[in-house]
């Protein structure tokens, strides 16, 4: 090899480094954003907008449109963005709606309207980081890339909500400066989004729109993750506080404590992706899903105080680190996909097939709540694991290699 060709390799690598250090960073400032949203969220609106089951269950509504939209956001910037570009406009929409909820969120109205701009955010980096991990992947172990940007965002989450619990405990709940601090670190995470430069190397720009029959067992598993999310997101935290009175700084903790195991099982579980392939993975994680439903539902009729508290704190950090998972959608697709090109906006179609229901079900439940109490809302994920269960059995057990 010539002394030209070895600084053009050299080069290379030193670029491709750069670019994985970025996108690892950038993950790291998007967890600790994530992660004081989400062990936040539920208190906020408890404390300081007083919402009830059916307020907060009618709240995901416009909170999950932008996903239900973002075959057509995540369309339109495909169409002039590369995805590195698009998940660093993401990162500043997300820190828009932090600071909305820091400074002008007093009324239900301004609340909606801030929870949308976020969500936007949101929902956007959750369609292209899968793919931007891919791209830093080696073939045959994509798994492990994904577990490593899954334990790097479970990394920023663990310092977000370890300020957020240290605050809170020292001065009390102040919701101006928590969400401050998660603008600040979505603003950091979108400047390194910014500065990754990677070129084409996997068929080219990602398409506008793709639609395929040959996905259709993708699109279902990516609806009843939207039905699993959404009830665990919204009502396994709202059993905590409303039942049980759990303070922001315990939710924090949870959510310190899920986070620390993750930056240890999400490479492993990327790992054992890899290893055991997607069916087995996604058939496990629907099975110890059942469990957790079961554990909502009747903790507190098994088990007498507090041991039916320690249950649920069990079965929220499980459930936290079942999340995981998910990137064996990502990684099932891209064995199937037709062309590299295929695969972001495929996943922006199961995003919004995932948000058809997220956006209802967390309604219907809410009411189910109303109704027939809490337990019921957790019976009914239950009959949703099962479902699952049955649909992950049909991918098969040997797939294509990536």
């Amino acid at each position: 090899m010539g002394r030209v060709q070895f600084r053009v390799l050299f080069l290379k690598r030193l670029a491709a480094n750069k670019n994985l250090l970025h996108a690892l960073l950038a993950t790291v400032f998007f967890g600790a954003a994530g992660g004081i949203l989400a062990s936040t969220m539920n208190n906020f609106l408890s404390d300081v907008h007083q919402l009830d089951a059916a307020s907060r269950g009618w709240l995901e509504f416009p909170r999950e449109l932008p996903g239900f939209l973002m075959l057509f956001i995540a369309g339109a910037m495909l169409v002039i963005w590369t995805e590195t570009r698009i998940a660093a406009l993401a990162m500043f929409f997300m820190a828009a709606g932090a600071l909305g909820f820091a400074f002008h969120s007093p009324s239900y109205a301004w609340l909606v309207a801030f929870t949308i701009i976020g969500s936007v955010g949101d929902h956007i980096i959750f369609t292209v980081e899968g793919p931007i991990g891919l791209r830093l992947a080696k073939s045959g172990k994509e798994g492990r890339r994904l577990g490593q940007f899954g334990g790097a965002r479970n990394l920023g989450t663990i310092a977000g909500v370890a300020v957020i619990y240290a605050f809170s405990k020292l001065f009390g709940d102040n919701y101006a400066v928590f969400y401050s601090i998660t603008a600040l670190c979505s603003i950091v995470a979108g400047v390194l989004y910014f500065r990754i430069r990677m070129a084409d190397e996997q068929g080219g720009r990602s398409r506008r729109f793709v639609f395929k029959r040959k996905y259709s067992l993708f699109y279902a598993i990516s609806a009843l993750f939207g039905v699993r999310k959404q009830i665990f997101i919204v009502f396994g935290a709202w059993v905590l506080i409303k039942v049980h009175g759990v303070p922001v700084s315990t939710m924090a903790l949870l959510f310190f404590v899920a986070a620390a195991l993750g930056v240890v099982f999400r490479p492993l579980l990327g790992d054992i992706i890899d290893w055991a392939g997607e069916r087995a993975v996604l058939v496990t994680e629907e099975f110890f899903l059942l469990l957790v439903c079961l554990a909502y539902a009747f903790s507190s009729d098994l088990l007498p105080k507090p041991f039916d508290l320690w249950l649920l704190y069990a079965t929220y950090v499980l459930d936290s680190v079942l999340f995981a998972l998910r990137i064996a959608r990502t990684t099932y697709l891209k064995k199937i996909a037709d062309h590299p090109s295929d695969i972001t906006p495929t996943l922006a179609v199961g995003l919004t097939i995932d948000h058809v229901v997220s956006m209802l079900i967390p309604i219907l439940s809410g009411y189910i709540w109303v109704a027939c109490g809490f337990r019921w809302v957790f019976v009914l994920a239950a009959v949703i694991a099962l479902g699952g269960m049955a649909l992950c059995a049909r991918i098969p057990a040997k797939l294509p290699a990536s």
